[in-house]
């Protein structure tokens, strides 16, 4: 009978520790579009704010399923990134999985992608909304069935003639907006960590429009 209620006693303790791991995990999903010619255009903004916070943080990554993975750990806080192999308008499939695979509550995630309603290099962060026409976004609230996860989105601005959107989404980047991007890149390995360690509301109320 003791020895029974010491497996029971050890199996909720079990349990406990790791619902608390879970807490300490956060997934950060840049999103953008697998190759080389994809690797410095507007849409792949995602990819380029993970990979800016890897090599700074000197994070090799690794090609597993439906994606490209690192992880790294601040003050107790595990962070797991993902550059979903899947292309863009598939990403809810390589996010739905991590989440699943790493046991990540949903209010755990942040979702990195560019925005051409804001201009170039605004930041605006928040906690829910709708996918705004990105098929990104689109694919990840259809996957996961709610707009309620955090996204961070990195304006590119609407500089682009009428009908000319894919081409202008798809473009690289102008020689200005490439001198700002190193300033811009940074602020974004502050927001995920603000994220994490900070939480959303203290997140949004600091970055929000700088």
């Amino acid at each position: 009978m003791l020895s029974f209620f010491k497996k029971l006693f050890s199996a909720k303790a079990d349990q406990n520790v790791t619902e608390e791991d879970s807490m300490k995990k956060f997934l950060i999903v840049g999103l953008g579009n697998i190759g080389p010619k994809y690797a410095n255009t507007r849409h792949n903004i995602g990819f380029k704010v993970v990979d800016f916070y890897a090599e700074k943080n000197s994070l090799p990554w690794e090609t597993t399923k439906l994606g490209d993975v690192t992880s790294h750990k601040v003050k107790g806080r595990t962070f797991i990134f993902l550059k979903p192999s899947t292309y863009m308008n598939l990403s809810g499939k390589a996010v739905n999985y991590w989440l699943d695979k790493e046991k990540i509550p949903l209010e755990n995630m942040l979702v990195i992608t560019d925005d051409l309603n804001l201009a170039f290099g605004t930041i605006r962060i928040k906690t829910k909304g709708s996918d705004g026409g990105h098929n990104g976004l689109k694919d990840i609230q259809n996957t996961l069935q709610t707009t309620n996860y955090n996204r961070f989105r990195f304006g590119i601005s609407d500089a682009f003639a009428k009908g000319r959107q894919v081409d202008y989404v798809l473009g690289e980047w102008e020689a200005e907006e490439e001198k700002q991007l190193p300033e811009r890149l940074e602020l974004g390995c502050s927001i995920i960590e603000s994220f994490a360690l900070a939480g959303m509301n203290i997140t949004m109320n600091t970055y929000n429009g700088k």
